[in-house]
């Protein structure tokens, strides 16, 4: 995925992440404090952090927080809204997921939620976080997932047509495989359906491009309809995604 287009993408939209659902009141927020319980004396880096609600979830409870971006814009609105909440131990800035500016074991806990289905390279992503963990630490990561094979490749176009930043959802497994390559142990792995509507998703383009989202979406078939689980009233268009929980840690000595 090219870096511009993603930076281009999320500065366009990024007023929108301060309200939005799934990033701001997503089920999977909550739990993921919950199953890495941080403690006082932790030093944390939230990766592609976007509109911050991550690093502000976690920050009550953490000794400092460094909230991490590429995106000026999303940058900008972390800092507006750390200073909205009396967050002091909030540091926004620049950093890419691949080349973490940071030295080895400086992190107690890396998080990064619902971003690396945008990033260039998950795998590089992965070794840059262990390498800043120190012994112990724990990397923390939320992000959708698929379903492995044909269905979960049109379930990342579906995405594609509809956000041109979208690089690609892995399957649970290849999650699994990346922790494992990544020299981190698993600990906690859970998944959460969310239910997306689809006017606000769409809402970005134009009537015809929401015409072939929807006809995408109202015509699947088989193991990917089964998963998005599309149903269409009256009212309102509704579908299903997955978010995958995925807590390791970084093996000491």
């Amino acid at each position: 995925m090219d870096k511009k287009l993603v930076q281009e993408q999320f500065g366009a939209n990024a007023a929108a992440y301060i309200t939005s659902k799934p990033h701001a009141k997503g089920a999977s927020l909550g739990r993921l404090v919950e199953l890495v319980a941080p403690r006082t004396d932790w030093q944390v880096l939230d990766v592609a952090t976007g509109a911050g609600h991550t690093a502000f979830a976690f920050a009550p409870m953490a000794a400092h927080i460094w909230a991490t971006d590429m995106t000026a814009e999303m940058l900008d609105i972390t800092r507006q809204q750390a200073a909205k909440r009396e967050l002091t131990n909030v540091t926004a800035e620049y950093a890419e997921a691949e080349t973490l500016p940071y030295g080895d074991g400086r992190f107690h806990l890396v998080t990064c939620r619902i971003a690396a289905h945008h990033f260039t390279d998950v795998a590089r992503f992965m070794a840059e976080a262990a390498r800043v963990l120190q012994p112990g630490g724990v990397l923390a990561v939320v992000d959708n997932v698929v379903p492995a094979g044909p269905p979960g490749d049109f379930v990342n176009a579906f995405e594609k047509l509809r956000d041109v930043s979208h690089g690609r959802c892995l399957s649970l497994v290849e999650w699994e495989q990346a922790y494992t390559a990544a020299g981190l142990s698993l600990t906690q792995v859970e998944t959460i359906d969310k239910q997306m509507e689809f006017a606000p998703w769409a809402a970005r383009h134009d009537a015809v491009m929401q015409r072939y989202l929807r006809a995408m979406l109202t015509e699947v078939q088989g193991e990917a309809a089964e998963f998005l689980r599309p149903s269409v009233t009256d009212d309102s268009t509704t579908f299903y995604l997955q978010e995958a929980i995925l807590v390791g840690r970084k093996e000491e000595g």
